[in-house]
């Protein structure tokens, strides 16, 4: 099976599992094939393909489980590489994840999205509410800003990986939009 492959059922599973979120049902099974789908793509594309690994993490850490084994791959795999935003995203979730420091400066000098993900991601390592808040709702915004999404689905999935970060700080924020689970709300 192609690189190219895996990511199409990436995708696809993780529509499957954002409608089946939104919908207040079951999403495990789905954010399950989507993780392993990333990470066969991510393998099968090279060390590089840092979206691949952004995307099992997220998956990882909306099914609750297999965090801290994904989360150490994209560390080991962010290990001595030059730095960029993208490969900064996977090391700084990966790291939060793990409970350990983040360094966001690649994702703060790209500035925009990466910016505002980074702050948020900062605060949470730091367990700075009120940076966190400010950085979430930025975040929020920018979602509902949009006319189309990745995975063809309205939802903020980064607010809501970072929601469910928060959630094991007590650091929750619980922004009002149509765009998150009611039961993330």
């Amino acid at each position: 099976m192609s690189a190219g492959r895996h990511l199409n059922e990436a995708l696809a599973a993780e529509r499957e599992a954002f409608e089946a979120l939104l919908a207040r049902r079951s999403a495990e099974a789905a954010l399950d094939r989507a993780r392993l789908a990333y990470l066969a793509s991510h393998a099968e594309s090279g060390p590089r393909s840092w979206g691949r690994l952004v995307g099992a993490l997220k998956m990882a850490i909306l099914a609750g489980h297999e965090v801290d084994s994904t989360a150490r791959l994209a560390v080991a795999e962010t290990e001595a590489v030059e730095p960029t935003p993208a490969m900064a995203y996977a090391r700084a979730l990966a790291q939060v994840a793990l409970g350990d420091p983040a360094d966001v400066s690649p994702m703060l000098e790209a500035g925009e999205a990466f910016d505002r993900t980074g702050r948020a991601l900062q605060a949470l390592a730091d367990g700075d509410q009120p940076a966190y808040r400010a950085a979430l709702l930025e975040i929020v915004a920018d979602f509902e800003a949009r006319d189309s999404h990745l995975s063809g689905v309205p939802i903020a999935d980064t607010a809501l990986v970072l929601e469910r970060l928060a959630a094991e700080r007590g650091m929750t924020v619980h922004p009002d939009t149509a765009l998150l689970p009611v039961s993330s709300a």
